[in-house]
């Protein structure tokens, strides 16, 4: 699995609170999975260009 979520990039979202050590992580496999349904939308309308609306 590639790491797609910077975890200093969530540090200046959630500002106000702790981040766990594992929260990265798992919003990594979230976005992977929301990527392989894009992925799979953009194949069943027969594009080879995932768009915004595919997800």
């Amino acid at each position: 699995m590639a790491n797609l979520i910077i975890k200093s990039n969530l540090k200046q979202v959630v500002k106000e609170l702790r981040i766990s050590a594992n929260l990265a992580q798992e919003l990594d496999k979230k976005i992977e999975e929301i990527l392989k349904r894009a992925v799979e939308r953009a194949k069943a309308n027969k594009r080879t260009t995932v768009m915004p609306q595919d997800l």
